[in-house]
């Protein structure tokens, strides 16, 4: 696998972790409810980051069905985030 892919995907996990973490502090110093939704959320992404490439390689999968696996993923992601906004 080509190194500025993983550093790309590598980057975009951390980041999204981050985002993760803040809005759960978020979540435990205010108690609301949506910031736990967009921490959630926010895991969703990040693992969808990366959950591509992992099944490509250890499953041995197309890289059709790789993306497919990951654009659920993301989407269930952006549902959670969706969710916190309407609430």
């Amino acid at each position: 696998m080509e190194a500025p892919f993983v550093i790309a995907k590598l980057i975009t996990l951390v980041l999204s972790l981050l985002v993760a973490y803040l809005a759960y502090h978020g979540y435990r110093r205010n108690d609301n409810t949506p910031m736990l939704y967009v921490a959630v959320g926010f895991v969703f992404i990040g693992a969808g980051a990366i959950c591509e490439g992992l099944i490509y390689l250890v499953f041995g999968t197309t890289i059709v069905s790789a993306a497919l696996v990951q654009a659920a993923v993301v989407s269930s992601g952006m549902v959670l985030i969706l969710a916190s906004l309407t609430k």
